[in-house]
C-alpha cells in the first residue's frame, strides 16, 4: 500500500476505512463492543491508552523479572529456565 500512496500521493478513503477497521479489531475494548462503529477519533484516542498500557506492562514485567533474577542463584535450573525462555 505504501507504494500507491507515495506513487499518488494520497490514500483513497476506502483505504482509510479498511485500516480504521483493522485497528479497531487489535483493540480489546473495540472486539469486545462488537461490530458497531466508533468514531475515528475515539479509536485512535483508545489506540494510544492501549500502546501506553502496553508500554506499562512490558515496563512491570521486566522489572520483576529483573527483581527474580537478581534473586536467584545464575546456575541454579531456574535461571537457565527464564534464559531459554528470554532466548526464544
Amino acid at each position: 500500500m505504501s507504494s500507491r500512496r507515495s506513487s499518488r500521493g494520497n490514500i483513497s478513503e476506502d483505504e482509510i476505512n479498511e485500516l480504521i477497521s483493522k485497528l479497531q479489531a487489535l483493540l480489546p475494548s473495540s472486539r469486545r463492543r462488537g461490530s458497531g462503529q466508533a468514531s475515528t477519533t475515539k479509536l485512535l484516542k483508545e489506540t494510544c491508552s492501549y500502546i501506553k498500557s502496553l508500554h506499562r506492562e512490558v515496563d512491570d514485567l521486566s522489572d520483576r523479572l529483573s527483581n527474580l533474577m537478581s534473586t536467584m542463584d545464575s546456575n541454579s535450573p531456574g535461571a537457565e529456565i527464564i534464559r531459554s525462555i528470554l532466548r526464544s
